[in-house]
């Protein structure tokens, strides 16, 4: 199919891993599907924990067997209270092995990801790409007509909105969205240490957020410092050496010696979330439908299972010689992401309310949680099933 081409069965707006994922999803499925997302180098070094279901998609994508060699496995969870507080929770440890799996998942850096997607989003005749940015996003009876940055038109009977927190497509389909500014800032880098990570990442909590050390392949790891807004920009302007210092110190010297590698962003933390997930003509995937803290490695996991259901979905009714865009079809999407979207959003923000508060009463109750999740290993099993795949999509 040629660019020539201007009316499709679905449009994908943003060009991120979630609307990568899902345009090949759909194109892979049959569905005649543009995407309109600039080529742009990926230019920072974030890293992403792959967990259950993301890495089977990405393996039914073909896309996973490119990009798997720079990852690095995830056997072992650690839960450390580092809260200093009176009552502080046991260490809590979750084994792959306990559950039958090899790897919870795979951490792997953002670039390498997104080659690969964009590598597999290449070869598929179904997938036309508008290197370029959408401009409007008019919602008709039958379509949505798409204007680009550089005045190129096209329509779609649905539309995938994969464009971040400020969704043109959102917009379009007047989805209202609540947004909770959280008082903590998210500071991000990978580092080389001494002593290897046996990959076993490492969650400490503190008073003001998790401290996360999440493997990459050799002796580095990657680091979501989660901390009071004044306090990551302090930590953000350290020379190389004192950063290296102080993420050692918060680590306890787990990993022994670490040196800074280069790059650190900065990311103020909300929870966002839009009233529907679906509507007219329109299908929210990603930062357009859900914005969480990152703990627990939900944010992108969340993202690619969005786009698995709405490919599917879209399939389904194309096979069927349904419209795809329609609002029974929407309804379908907006009730399989409902679930799971509001019991992952609802289940992070509880455990960051938890490090955050320091009422008294509420300390002896977080640890005794903590040591339930640590001795019962029913318990504990479920939680780690729970955490890779929720019940209703197995």
């Amino acid at each position: 199919m040629t660019e020539a081409s201007t009316h499709f069965d679905a449009a994908v707006i943003g060009g991120g891993p979630a609307g990568l994922a899902a345009a090949i999803a759909l194109a892979q499925a049959g569905t005649r599907t543009a995407l309109v997302a600039r080529r742009v180098p990926y230019a920072d070094n974030r890293t992403t924990a792959l967990l259950g279901a993301s890495v089977e998609l990405l393996e039914t994508l073909e896309v996973w067997p490119r990009c798997r060699d720079k990852a690095a496995a995830l056997e072992i969870m650690r839960l450390v209270d580092d809260t200093g507080r009176l009552f502080r929770a046991p260490e809590v440890r979750f084994s792959c092995h306990e559950i039958g799996l090899d790897a919870f998942g795979y951490n792997i850096d953002n670039r390498s990801l997104m080659l690969a997607l964009e590598e597999r989003a290449a070869e598929l005749p179904d997938l036309v790409r508008f290197d370029d940015e959408a401009d409007s996003v008019v919602i008709g009876d039958a379509d949505v007509a798409i204007r680009t940055a550089s005045n190129k038109f096209l329509s779609a009977r649905l539309v995938v909105g994969a464009d971040g927190r400020h969704s043109l497509c959102r917009e379009a389909a007047n989805i209202a969205v609540t947004r909770r500014d959280l008082a903590q800032t998210a500071l991000t880098f990978n580092v080389g240490h001494a002593r290897p990570h046996r990959n076993i990442s490492t969650e400490f909590h503190t008073p003001h957020g998790p401290c996360v050390f999440v493997p990459l392949p050799g002796n580095r790891s990657s680091i979501v410092w989660v901390s009071a807004p004044a306090e990551a920009e302090r930590l953000r302007a350290l020379s190389d050496e004192d950063l290296s210092a102080a993420v050692e110190k918060q680590s306890h010297s787990i990993l022994g010696r670490m040196t800074v590698e280069p790059g650190r962003n900065l990311f103020p933390l909300a929870i966002e979330r839009p009233t529907s997930f679906g509507r007219d003509r329109v299908a929210l995937v990603g930062e357009a439908a859900h914005v969480v803290p990152p703990i627990g490695a939900q944010g992108l996991n969340l993202g690619l299972r969005d786009a698995a259901d709405i490919a599917r979905l879209a399939s389904e009714a194309i096979a069927a010689g349904q419209d795809p865009g329609t609002s029974e079809v929407l309804r379908r999407y907006d009730r399989a992401r409902r679930p799971d979207i509001l019991s992952r959003t609802f289940a992070i923000d509880i455990a960051n309310r938890s490090l955050l508060n320091d009422f008294l009463p509420l300390q002896p109750v977080r640890a005794v949680g903590m040591q339930l999740l640590g001795a019962i290993g029913p318990l504990r099993r479920f939680a780690m099933r729970e955490g890779l795949t929720p019940t209703w999509r197995r």
